[in-house]
């Protein structure tokens, strides 16, 4: 586990990330298979999926299920919610992590792309745990964790409308959390900053920008997927089972 912490009571748990691919989400479903959870994950990545699942099977981990699964429709994304939950009985993790953070002035957003923006970084994770917390309530337990961002905090420019879904996302995680309390489901958000993804390095982490992100940050390295992985894993064990309503930062103390 390199140096992870193994929490027993994940072992066999039935774990869903939407964006599971690659980048954080790969990261996330790495670490739950290392737990011996049950894991599906949703994306559109096909060739990155299958990498994943290869990748694990040579560390010996159970494989996870892959689904495709455009995020922006709704009717699709609930057609899986339900194969999932026909496949394994329940659910008893969703990490809502699927996003994307394409950068746009304000000038460059149309009705559409910021429809298309919001669907994907903010409106599945709501109709993603919509579909989940029926079986949630059915088992009594539950914990959904959804992945925001510092961006609206420090506040980052030339993505609005990104920006805007993830400030959305942490009244979104407060008000469930309130909701779903009562049938002992725990809400709480992620927050992370600057993170070494492979996407991120390859579109926006130059040079000129890591020195600018080192600058702000406490600590002067870049935050890795993994390290953003191991938080949400302690939310979703039962180390966590008072914590609900949360906003965790993870961002080497940027914010």
């Amino acid at each position: 586990m390199n140096g992870m912490a193994v929490y027993p009571c994940l072992e066999d748990r039935v774990v869903v990330v939407t964006g599971g691919a690659s980048g954080i989400g790969e990261a996330i479903v790495e670490g739950f298979a290392g737990q011996g959870a049950r894991v599906a994950f949703l994306d559109i990545q096909d060739d990155a999926a299958e990498q994943l699942i290869a990748r694990l099977a040579t560390k010996g981990l159970k494989a996870p299920v892959y689904h495709r699964c455009d995020l922006t429709k709704t009717e699709r994304l609930q057609e899986v919610a339900s194969a999932i939950l026909a496949q394994f009985g329940t659910v008893d993790v969703l990490v809502n992590n699927a996003g994307n953070d394409a950068r746009h002035t304000i000038d460059e957003v149309t009705p559409q792309s910021w429809d298309d923006t919001i669907a994907v970084n903010l409106k599945h994770q709501f109709f993603m745990t919509q579909a989940i917390v029926p079986a949630m309530r059915k088992a009594g337990r539950g914990s959904i964790i959804n992945m925001g961002s510092i961006s609206w905090v420090i506040p980052s420019t030339n993505v609005p409308v990104y920006v805007t879904a993830k400030a959305a996302i942490v009244g979104m995680t407060r008000t469930l959390a309130h909701e779903l309390g009562p049938d002992n489901i725990r809400v709480n958000c992620v927050m992370p900053g600057a993170v070494s993804t492979e996407r991120q390095k390859r579109l926006w982490l130059t040079d000129a920008y890591k020195a600018e992100i080192l600058a702000r940050q406490a600590l002067k390295r870049l935050i890795l997927p993994e390290e953003v992985a191991r938080l949400v894993l302690f939310l979703a064990a039962e180390d966590s089972s008072a914590i609900t309503n949360q906003s965790y930062v993870i961002d080497g103390g940027w914010v």
